[in-house]
């Protein structure tokens, strides 16, 4: 990118009059100084020199630059997105100073806004797509407001339309439109559902959801089908809303968070402006930032069944590392299992709910302490399992107060609940490559074997779905594989009582392995941690086969040492291709 067009728009733009519409600004002097907004202070440290158009906190961020800079970081964008907004601003053509980079960039902006105007057309051609809609209690000016559309039933007629505008097919399944076949033709990947564009912070279209037609629905279609990652889509920093909430947010120093497109776009109707979604998926370390930049208090509501419980812990838990303050919207309701059904069946209810928010860790200490079972064991790790909870709080101050507060809940000793808690195990200590060593490590009693074990069914509870483990069972010690089988059948009451303790210590330690557990990240180490089970089952027979070889060579039964070598053979082998491929 040619240095001339940024400088071309810092000579047409002022970096005070454009902080201005971000900052509250006060003069100093001849400069103006506002609170940072990249760190929590109370103070302000962030000044802004007219004179140099720069700006620069003199606080703990020490943060510092010019007015691109400040747009990049504020907005979470790169810098070619932040050079064609502040372009639009000034009045700038790009294309007289782009780059061949710079151009193949925005084109692919270009073209997924043609696709939403695609998908737009098309749902408004449809009577019967329009009145589902309605059905589920989206009025008409929300469908437009945030451009819903419709993917039409057909293998590549999104695919057809774009080639015939000029668009070319590379990049078109580059942005995650097509699917690519085995016999080289391309597909659309939304087929037959309700599309939700995806915006990005400066509302460019980056990516989109859809939801399977209820009259298309089979066993073998996903319920929603989303964009992959691409040059313009990264799902752990959007946040579904945003770009169109993010003034209320700031205004009402508040975020609610919903799981959903269709939770955000029913609340929003409703009059709750102040909110987001995390639009299948987790929430992550950069959706917390941005918000809490925003707002001083996240207010999050998730689905009421056990999936959307264990989203709220992971979100709570994250939240509190960062320091930012968590309430919960609590539906009581349990006919009603989310912020839609209740805006359905209940309009301007969520405004009134907003008022009573439950704290983060009430929520906890009701969950696990309130009513707990006179069963020591169990009495334990649910202190245990709050203890974790106080432990990810960032604040010494927070971690304080909620050891005093548990202390008179349960009637153990301060000393004593900050001992347990020093002692409680932290990360665990198999992770996914380039963090898994080659090298055996043990740890409490356990052999690597079991670690990796632990990690991956970790991993697969946290997902709430232990289906990924039906292949690699055979793999798994016994005891594992009967956690799995109980776990499957029927919850956590169906595995063997000798059991239950080993399950509660894989959740103790993985619970502090939910910061920045993207998807993607999650998928690596799964990747990685089944291979090194399959090295580690292979290592093992091959350990117990060369026992046997040496106990036949001293016998001399040649028939069955023949047998046995050519079985090491094989299992060197397999243990040799799946190493070549880690």
């Amino acid at each position: 990118m040619s240095s001339d067009a940024a400088q071309k728009i810092k000579e047409k733009l002022d970096v005070v009059e454009f902080l201005r519409g971000y900052l509250e600004l006060k003069s100093a002097g001849k400069n103006f100084k506002a609170c940072c907004p990249f760190h929590r202070e109370k103070t302000p440290s962030f000044m802004i020199s007219p004179e140099r158009q720069t700006w620069h906190c003199f606080g703990s961020c020490g943060e510092g630059g010019d007015i691109i800079k400040f747009l990049m970081k504020y907005e979470n964008i790169e810098f070619y997105d932040a050079l064609k907004i502040l372009a639009d601003k000034a009045g700038v053509v790009l294309k007289e100073f782009s780059s061949r980079d710079f151009k193949s960039y925005n084109n692919l902006y270009v073209l997924m806004n043609e696709a939403k105007d695609f998908y737009k057309s098309n749902l408004f051609q449809s009577r019967k797509v329009l009145d589902y809609v309605k059905e589920r209690g989206l009025a008409e000016k929300t469908v437009r407001e945030f451009e819903l559309g419709l993917a039409p039933d057909g293998s590549d007629i999104l695919v057809r339309h774009l080639l015939d505008k000029g668009y070319k097919i590379e990049d078109i399944e580059k942005v995650g439109l097509a699917l690519k076949t085995e016999r080289g033709t391309y597909w659309d990947r939304f087929r037959s559902r309700l599309v939700f564009p995806i915006f990005n912070h400066v509302g460019k279209t980056v990516a989109f959801t859809g939801r399977v037609l209820p009259w298309n629905n089979n066993f073998n279609t996903g319920k929603y089908v989303n964009s992959p990652e691409t040059p313009i889509f990264q799902k752990s920093k959007i946040l579904y809303g945003f770009h169109s909430t993010k003034n209320d947010i700031r205004d009402a120093k508040t975020a609610v968070v919903v799981e959903g497109q269709m939770d955000f776009l029913m609340i929003w109707q409703d009059g709750v402006r102040n909110a987001v979604a995390t639009s299948g998926t987790a929430m992550t370390k950069d959706h917390i930032v941005v918000l809490h930049r925003f707002a001083d208090e996240l207010v999050l509501s998730f689905d009421s069944d056990e999936a959307g419980q264990a989203a709220a812990e992971r979100a709570i838990d994250l939240a509190n590392a960062n320091d930012a303050t968590v309430k919960l919207l609590v539906i009581e309701d349990s006919k009603l299992k989310d912020p839609a059904d209740v805006v359905k069946s209940k309009p301007g209810e969520i405004a009134k709910m907003l008022k009573n928010t439950k704290s983060a860790m009430d929520y906890y200490f009701h969950k696990y302490i309130k009513d707990m079972p006179s069963d020591a064991r169990i009495r334990k790790n649910n202190i245990r399992t709050v203890l974790l909870k106080i432990r990810n709080f960032s604040s010494a101050i927070d971690r304080s107060h909620w050891i005093k507060h548990l202390s008179s809940l349960v009637e153990v000793d301060e000393t004593a609940l900050n001992e347990e808690m020093a002692a409680l195990p932290s990360a665990a200590v198999v992770k996914a490559s380039p963090f898994l060593q080659e090298a055996a490590v043990e740890e409490e009693g356990f052999s690597r074997k079991d670690l990796i074990v632990q990690r991956l069914l970790g991993i697969f509870l946290y997902k709430n779905n232990l289906d990924g483990l039906n292949g690699l069972l055979k793999y798994f010690p016994k005891k594992y594989v009967d956690i799995y089988d109980g776990l499957n059948v029927g919850g956590k009451n169906n595995i063997p009582e000798n059991l239950s303790e080993l399950v509660d210590t894989i959740n103790l330690r993985f619970s502090f392995e939910n910061q920045n557990l993207d998807d993607d990240r999650l998928n690596k180490e799964i990747k990685m941690l089944e291979k090194e089970i399959k090295v580690e089952f292979y290592r093992g027979k091959m350990q117990e086969i060369g026992e046997i070889i040496k106990k036949l060579e001293k016998s001399g039964d040649e028939e069955n040492l023949k047998k046995a070598t050519a079985e090491f053979d094989a299992m060197s082998k397999e243990l040799h291709n799946i190493k070549t491929n880690i």
